[in-house]
């Protein structure tokens, strides 16, 4: 970038180790060789006298540099103009009104539809409430869509409730085992009949204590509405439309498992929509499709009405960055099925809460959605590439959308091919600054990589600084204060990211860059900028993310702004001029990474909030933050270099970090809240339980009864304690080393992110249904394994844990695909649900002893979790529970446990 400074007549020389002026100083080769000044005006302003300001800057002499409180305010109201216009796209959720022709979704019918489910309460797998009262309303009002369909169509209902098993590598790995579950599947199709068809799948299920609206009620009610559209539509339809309601997807994904490996009907589905949410309301972000199959992007493209895509959310999800997981890796995995993946991203903080009820979610939010899935199914089931969709699997999409106007998409390769072009146009014009002759190009390539270096420094200084303010606060005790005061961390960490770029970026220009020209410098920082997003651009199209194309936009535009703008930048006193036409030309690349992270903050942060007791969540945010400082700040970098001072910049930003840090030392701000209209509670499990220990030969070594409470995020108990003081660090639960998991009884195994748990003595549960665990039988094998046949009855779920000792190794079992799979910590987990009804759950093990050990060569567990009715429920946890203060949301449930150890002696 240009700047236009003094007169070529005047140059700065050092006399006696001040700067002065004089005409008959040389200029240092080079550097400002590149960017020739204009003659003095004949106003003879040609001498200019500089002087060293107090704060240690050179003064660029009057009129010379860009004003600091200009520059400040300017980038300030530029910056917040932008987030205001994200701010707009993102609350508009639908562009036309609510529905009012026949053939259009009506958002109110589908409202009623959500109101009705919810009010039957939590709806787990196995509970009366989702197998009984839900099932029979979905029936009821498919019946009735039925009665008013059009003679065109044909709908078959059927029950389904399937039994089976399968091992998933989602948090850390384990296998699955389910009985007798429900589904609900709709098939609508031609009266003739359909070959293909195109499947809508949502969850009716919900997890314990919480009404789930969100998650995944008003999926549902979604496609009720959907269904009843196209089943009275004059429209004929060439494809069938197969709607799923399955009933255990929070018992991880058990229901869409038995449909899509069991169900007669699912040979006939090409592809499918999932429809799914990680928050409540807002906008439905398609944040997964494929694999490959870019016909399905296309689709969503020319059909979906309103619009919100993105590749990087794609990208990110499929990393295994958010430990969450969907029905896609169901269909995709087990069915080899092509299908998009949809989901509710607001408001996070209240996702599996008591809070995820109907009246939080907007009518124009369930009509955005409906629009959307209506448009997207009606165009797959008229389709002519859904019958032949494995023709089509070969490649990936970029696709993103524009302010949720329209969306853009195009084949990875076409992606590549473009990337490469911006790179290339963007390497010819470095290149033609670096190869030029020395004579020419004098110190610019030396400033150039100098620059790079001090570039790369603040970066990481100002990563360094952020961090060691998020672990002092992590260590004092006041991490997530900015839980509920999201802009607190913004104050916080952004503001000291900031700071520490621009001091570093001062320090440079007053002490090395003591002779160049705004102008020059200006140059030089843009370029350095350029290569660096050429740089990331380069690396990240060569490991094939689509996710490029961002680089791709911090390059091509500003190049092309550079390009557009050069004339301004050599004109004397257009100042004004051109900073409007450079940040004109920025416009498109900041509008967009600000889009993007509003995103990322908007799903990240409430993740935090749950993320376990090992990850400290400031580290995390802090180093989000001073990431996206760095990007927001790279083609700003070079206003440091123009202005005439940053010493008021650097002190307001250093101000507002300090204060901040204080009042976050001090507790000014607390990470909850349970204001009605925007609740952030803090998650807590309480789970009181009975556990029992067995030697080898089933003798009782232990028993013990009591609490055992989990905290869902890094504070742990400490906001807890003054309002419970009997739950404190005196009462740490601490792990039975030889037991596996510790011996607690684990829903999910999620311990290698929350090992801080508290255990507070209670007396003995005895729950209505218990578990009864018994081994059937135990023989050798032909192949010197010994087999274990066990037989377990009881609650709707439960879980199996085994752990293998020294000189045993568990070869094979009859769960899952045979092969057992472990998961992190070298323990084995099973979960287990069944429906209302089912038979004793039997399976075998097969352990290959390679040496017999006194202590017996496996360790198996089993937990009874029981989680809905009355049998959930002790007077001690009620008690408990009661005593919790309102910002949080403990959810609460009995089970018994029992460990035995089996020895390595022949049966």
């Amino acid at each position: 970038m240009e700047w236009a400074s003094e007169s070529a007549a005047v140059r700065r020389h050092r006399v006696g180790g001040e700067r002065r002026d004089g005409p008959a100083a040389a200029p240092q080769p080079g550097r400002e060789a590149l960017a020739p000044e204009p003659p003095a005006d004949a106003g003879g302003g040609g001498a200019r006298t500089r002087k060293r300001s107090a704060g240690g800057d050179a003064s660029r002499g009057a009129g010379t540099g860009l004003s600091e409180a200009r520059a400040a305010l300017g980038l300030a109201l530029y910056l917040l103009a932008l987030r205001a216009l994200v701010q707009l796209s993102l609350q508009q959720l639908v562009l036309r009104g609510a529905a009012g022709r026949p053939g259009d979704f009506d958002a109110r019918q589908a409202r009623d539809y959500l109101e009705h489910i919810t009010s039957i309460g939590p709806r787990t797998t196995g509970s009366p409430e989702n197998e009984i009262l839900t099932v029979h309303y979905l029936l009821e009002q498919i019946k009735l869509i039925e009665v008013q369909s059009s003679s065109l169509h044909r709908i078959s209902v059927d029950v389904q409730r399937p039994t089976g098993s399968f091992s998933i590598d989602f948090l850390g790995g384990f296998t699955s085992y389910y009985d007798n579950i429900t589904n609900v599947v709709v098939k609508l199709e031609p009266r003739d009949g359909a070959q293909h068809a195109v499947l809508a799948n949502c969850h009716f299920d919900s997890v314990a204590n919480s009404p789930g609206a969100s998650d995944d009620a008003v999926s549902c009610s979604v496609m009720l509405e959907v269904l009843r559209v196209l089943s009275t539509s004059s429209e004929a339809l060439r494809h069938a439309v197969i709607f799923l309601f399955n009933g255990a997807e929070e018992n991880v994904l058990q229901a869409s498992h038995g449909f899509i490996t069991q169900h007669p009907w699912a040979s006939l589905i090409r592809a499918f929509i999932n429809l799914e949410a990680a928050g409540v309301g807002g906008k439905e972000l398609v944040f997964q499709t494929g694999p490959e199959n870019p016909w399905l992007v296309q689709a969503y493209v020319s059909a979906a009405k309103h619009p919100f895509a993105s590749v990087v959310a794609q990208e990110v999800f499929q990393s295994g960055i958010i430990p969450s997981d969907t029905d896609f890796r169901i269909y995709r995995d087990f069915g080899n099925i092509p299908g998009i993946d949809l989901a509710f991203i607001e408001n996070g903080y209240i996702y599996h809460t008591k809070y995820d009820t109907a009246d939080r979610i907007l009518t124009d939010s369930i009509q955005r959605a409906g629009d959307n899935i209506l448009a997207v199914l009606k165009y797959l089931a008229t389709s002519d590439v859904l019958p032949s969709s494995s023709k089509y699997r070969h490649g990936h999409m970029v696709f993103f959308d524009v302010l949720g106007l329209f969306v853009i998409a195009y084949p990875s390769r076409v992606g590549s091919i473009i990337n490469y072009m911006v790179v290339t146009a963007a390497v010819l014009y470095l290149g033609k600054k670096w190869l030029r002759p020395k004579q020419k190009t004098g110190n610019y390539t030396k400033d150039f990589f100098c620059g790079l270096g001090i570039t790369l420094v603040s970066w990481f200084t100002s990563l360094v600084t952020v961090l060691i303010i998020a672990v002092f606060v992590s260590l004092i005790g006041r991490s997530l204060s900015w839980y509920n005061h999201f802009y607190v961390s913004v104050c916080l960490y952004g503001t000291a990211a900031a700071a520490k770029i621009i001091l570093i970026h001062t320090l440079a220009k007053r002490f090395y860059y003591v002779n160049a020209s705004d102008r020059y410098l200006g140059e030089v920082f843009f370029d350095i900028s350029l290569f660096v997003h050429c740089v990331s651009l380069t690396a990240l199209t060569s490991q094939g993310l689509c996710s490029a194309f961002i680089s791709a936009v911090w390059v091509a535009f500003p190049l092309l702004t550079k390009f557009c703008t050069r004339k301004d930048f050599k004109q004397h006193g257009a100042q004004g001029k051109f900073i409007a036409l450079y940040l004109s030309g920025m416009f498109v690349p900041y509008l967009y990474t600000l889009y993007l992270i509003w995103a990322v903050f908007e799903m990240f942060t409430p993740i935090l909030g749950r993320s376990g007791t090992e990850i400290p969540p400031d580290v995390v945010l802090a180093s989000i933050l001073a990431g996206c400082t760095m990007i927001l700040s790279s083609y700003f970098i070079n206003f440091i270099y123009l202005a005439r001072s940053t010493k008021r910049t650097m002190l307001s930003l250093t101000l507002v970090c300090v204060v901040t840090f204080l009042l976050v030392c001090s507790g000014a701000f607390f990470p909850y809240s349970s204001h009605p209209a925007s609740p952030k509670p803090k998650r807590v499990f309480l789970q009181h339980m009975t556990r029992t220990f067995h030697d080898l030969d089933g003798n009782v070594v232990k028993r013990d009864s009591g609490i055992w409470i989990n905290g869902f995020d890094y504070t742990g108990m400490s906001h807890i304690t003054p309002h419970i003081p009997e739950i404190n660090e005196s009462i740490r639960a601490h792990c039975e080393e030889n037991a596996p998991l510790c011996g607690f009884p684990w829903y999910l195994p999620v311990h290698f992110l929350i090992r801080k748990n508290w255990y507070l003595p209670a007396p003995e549960v005895s729950p209505g249904n218990p578990a009864h665990f018994r081994l059937v039988s135990k023989e050798q094998t032909p192949w010197d394994s010994i087999k274990l046949t066990f037989e377990a009855t009881g609650p709707s779920h439960m879980s199996f844990y085994i752990r293998t000792h020294e000189g045993s190794t568990l070869s094979q079992w009859s769960l899952g695909n045979g092969t057992p799979v472990t998961s992190k910590g070298g323990d084995y987990f099973v979960f287990y649900s069944h429906g209302l009804q089912a038979s004793a759950w039997r399976f075998w093990i097969e352990v290959q002893v390679l040496e017999e050990r006194p202590e017996g060569m496996v360790t198996v567990a089993i937990a009874a979790h029981h989680l809905s009715g009355e049998e959930k429920r002790s007077s001690q946890l009620d008690a408990l529970k009661d005593k919790f203060p309102d910002w949080t949301f403990p959810s609460a449930w009995v089970h018994a446990s029992g460990h035995n150890c089996i020895d390595a002696r022949s049966p």
